[in-house]
């Protein structure tokens, strides 16, 4: 059984110091869970079912909110690429930002992250659990999320290989299941599709139904659409070529977000028009292939979200553990966190499965105060994860190029203007938050939390320098 890492830091290593690599994780997933994991990644339940909100708000302008910030996101995938290329790790941006700014960055970003991560899952399983029980009526709903939480808790005990083989088949049928939907919408649009008329441009007359401000709310839940990303940067250091899987991974971001999002999204809005309730009481895919009244296409589709919300599950739980696992190895957290066996942090996904169940549990008994403020308190995260990305990139870029002299495996486009402009978009989405009622507390309530990890991460950070 390997041993534990050694969860001290030694004196004289220092922040921007490329961590050690950790013999202890096993490196058994493949260059083709990584792809796969970086093809399917881009395809969440926030695609399948949370754009159907943002459709009811922008209307047909919602294919240009996802392809504003699909350009955001792009970037920072590029950025978040170039770093985990040169210091691979199972910290992802968490040990970046740790080299980059300080100790206490990588504290707030990594527990942040991990609430995140794990109330994911909570709300993943919850999602599950109710297409199920509409297949099954009279079915108990927390026994199908019990279900789920020990099946993904017990996958992710397992082996990291088993994680990468559930992802491997998940990303495949989501990839298949989008690619079937796109080209069944394209013949539709273009009125070659049997029994289908052609709809043109009738649905898209009008185009900024609710104005600027419906235009914002769709911006804002397109940005959330795209959470999930990260994942394959952390699986990375688990691969047997962790810069190759990154590159490879970073540089075809840029047509899956186009295709996957974007494309779908102006099939949708084409094809259905924007104020249909079922988009956002069916989903807009499901919505859209019943209006082509093709038999039984609605209910595969359903599946096929169920599939999405599951993957979810899976990737989160990899996710929370590895990053729980990456902040206790470089001393920010309970030691046994790290304790590793057969090649996996089994107490990490252990009790970051305990925390997902737990905000579950919540849903149930206090869904008015404790579980609504969970809830807003994680509504930003990824944007503050952002951030972190961001900052990081730009010093570590200039400090790469100043120690080695040689340019970076992968390398941010337009550096240092690109980032920056990145950073710029970042603040106009905060902005943008802050105007709205809805998404006002959320920007409050995860800046608080935000500064409260950072605020203890600087007092740890400080107590240690005094050693």
């Amino acid at each position: 059984m390997p041993s534990s890492p050694s969860l001290e830091t030694p004196p004289q290593r220092r922040a921007d110091a490329p961590e050690a690599p950790d013999a202890s994780l096993s490196h058994g997933l493949k260059q083709r869970h990584l792809s796969m994991i970086a093809l399917g990644g881009v395809i969440g339940s926030g695609l399948f079912v949370g754009s159907g909100a943002g459709i009811a708000a922008a209307g047909p302008s919602i294919v240009v909110a996802f392809a504003l910030s699909g350009l955001l996101v792009m970037l920072v995938m590029r950025m978040l690429g170039e770093m985990s290329a040169a210091y691979p790790s199972s910290g992802s941006f968490s040990a970046h930002a740790e080299r980059a700014i300080g100790p206490w960055a990588g504290f707030a970003a990594g527990w942040s992250f991990w609430v995140l991560l794990c109330t994911a899952v909570g709300m993943e399983g919850i999602g599950a659990a109710k297409i199920v029980q509409g297949w099954l009526p009279g079915t108990p709903q927390w026994m199908w999320v019990a279900l789920f939480m020990v099946v993904f808790c017990g996958t992710n005990l397992a082996a990291v290989k088993n994680f990468g083989e559930f992802e491997f088949w998940f990303a495949a049928l989501k990839v298949g299941a989008i690619s079937l939907f796109l080209v069944l919408g394209a013949l539709a649009v273009a009125g070659v599709l049997p029994g289908t008329d052609s709809p043109g441009a009738s649905n898209l007359t009008d185009f900024l139904p609710h104005g600027s401000e419906g235009l914002v709310i769709g911006l804002l839940a397109s940005v959330f659409a795209y959470g999930g990303l990260e994942t394959v940067t952390i699986a990375a250091a688990e691969s047997e070529d962790p810069v190759r899987g990154v590159t490879n991974a970073v540089r075809t971001a840029m047509w899956r977000i186009a295709l996957f999002y974007v494309g779908s999204m102006a099939v949708v809005v084409t094809l259905v028009p924007w104020d249909s309730k079922e988009i956002v009481t069916r989903g807009p895919y499901v919505a859209a292939l019943d209006h082509l009244g093709i038999p039984g296409a609605g209910q595969l589709m359903n599946v096929v979200v169920l599939v999405a919300l599951l993957s979810a599950m899976n990737a989160n739980t990899y996710g929370s553990s590895r990053i729980a696992y990456s902040l206790v190895r470089r001393g920010m957290g309970p030691k046994a966190l790290a304790k590793v066996s057969g090649g996996v942090p089994r107490v990490a996904v252990l009790v970051s499965s305990v925390f997902g169940f737990a905000c579950v549990l919540l849903s149930y008994w206090r869904p008015d105060d404790v579980f609504a403020w969970l809830l807003n308190m994680i509504g930003a995260v990824i944007l503050v994860v952002w951030i972190f990305i961001a900052v990081s990139q730009l010093v570590l870029r200039r400090r790469m190029e100043r120690e080695s002299g040689e340019p970076p495996a992968v390398r941010m486009w337009g550096f240092p203007w690109l980032t920056w402009v990145a950073l710029a978009g970042m603040a106009a989405i905060f902005v943008l938050m802050a105007r709205q009622p809805d998404t006002r507390v959320q920007l409050y309530s995860t800046g608080g939390m935000t500064l409260v990890l950072a605020a203890g991460g600087y007092v740890r950070q400080r107590a240690r320098a005094g050693r």
